[in-house]
């Protein structure tokens, strides 16, 4: 069967994601012609992206603001097209704000929605309901407690277990992982991720960095590991760095290997996203942190609809890693919670179980399930 698919990504996270969800469909649809926006994990099974992912990588309502025109012009664009060759499907992968006035226009087009994540309507603004109902077709969720929240509003919905559970090994390889980077074996490794998108990188990196440099200040046999999703990333974070008068700091900066980076850890500092999940899959203790433009602050902080913002806390509904949002992650408050997980070993013992029988509960052929979800989608 040939098929035209539309998909988009938004970020390293939904690249990832999407690429899990194309691998299910590709050995069922050999010829189709699958495009849209994406990334190189997508590009690994013949997807073609008509623009950079990194368009859309912006986080915050105000980060948003200051980018809008480029990113609606975007949207607009591909809207456009899409309604002019008609695909069989568009798949929406996260990136709610972007990829609902797409599918809505599509929808109301006559062609069929899916889309893949349902957004954290259980966290915050569960008026998007709405939205949804107008936009997609067949919603996709990664959570087995979303399905009975849009079954209640008459979404069609597919529970497909979350990719990275299937990604990510069961029993993470600490000592292959720090061969790989070079790194003692028998050292304390803190790795660093202060977020994949330019603004989280902007806004994070001097927090990090300098709980980095107190901790080096304690222990000077830590070593650091900060892994960059790419160039721009890269670039950026140096930038911060530099203007943070933080370069004296000692990290292995490498490009990419994010979960070997993870793997190779004791404790990482993590901005709140995906990631954090990343990190509980590959069973590490974390700490997690977040800055923002103040104004998106004062705006999002009223809007949380229960007291986490950690997908691991959130899963476990429970505070079983710290979380510093705003001006709470200072240096010190971040140094001080890392410097616990690195010399509590109960703590880490009872983390690294809890994180375990987490990997079980998301553990499902997500591959297969979400491209059967979708070719029942494009044969209706």
């Amino acid at each position: 069967m040939s098929a035209n698919i539309a998909v988009v990504a938004g970020e390293t996270s939904g690249d990832l994601l999407a690429s899990r969800l194309l691998s299910g469909l590709r050995p069922q649809l050999p010829d189709a012609h699958m495009h849209g926006i994406g990334g190189k994990h997508m590009a690994e099974y013949g997807f073609v992206s008509d623009y950079p992912m990194e368009t859309l990588s912006v986080r915050g309502l105000f980060e948003v603001l200051m980018h809008y025109r480029e990113i609606k012009a975007v949207q607009t664009n591909l809207s456009t097209q899409l309604l002019a060759e008609r695909p069989d499907v568009f798949i929406g992968v996260d990136a709610p704000d972007f990829n609902f006035t797409v599918e809505q226009r599509l929808k109301e087009a006559g062609i069929p929605t899916v889309h893949f994540i349902g957004p954290s309507i259980w966290a915050w603004r569960a008026g998007r309901i709405k939205k949804i109902i107008k936009s997609v077709s067949h919603m996709l969720v990664i959570f087995p407690f979303e399905s009975e929240i849009y079954q209640a509003a008459n979404i069609p919905v597919t529970y497909v277990g979350h990719p990275l559970a299937e990604v990510l090994p069961l029993e993470p390889d600490m000592m292959a992982a720090r061969k790989e980077l070079g790194l003692p074996l028998d050292a304390n490794v803190v790795t660093i991720m202060p977020g994949s998108r330019l603004s989280e990188i902007n806004y994070n990196t001097a927090a990090f960095i300098g709980a980095a440099k107190l901790l080096a200040e304690r222990d000077p046999s830590i070593r650091f590991v900060v892994p960059m999703a790419g160039s721009k990333q890269r670039d950026a974070y140096i930038q911060q760095v530099v203007q943070a008068k933080l370069m004296d700091v000692p990290v292995l900066l490498i490009d990419g290997r994010s979960h070997t980076a993870i793997t190779a850890a004791n404790s990482v500092l993590v901005a709140s996203g995906t990631a954090t999940l990343e990190v509980a899959l590959l069973k590490k203790p974390m700490v997690i942190a977040y800055k923002q433009i103040w104004a998106s602050w004062q705006i999002m902080r009223h809007m949380g609809y229960q007291p986490w913002v950690g997908l691991p806390n959130i899963l476990a509904r429970e505070f079983l890693v710290p979380e510093f949002l705003q001006d709470a992650a200072t240096p010190l408050a971040l140094a001080d919670a890392l410097w616990k997980q690195l010399h509590d070993d109960k703590l880490v013992t009872r983390l690294k179980q809890r994180f375990l029988e987490m990997h079980h509960s998301l553990l499902r052929d997500s591959a297969r399930e979400s491209a059967q979800a979708i070719l029942q989608v494009i044969n209706k």
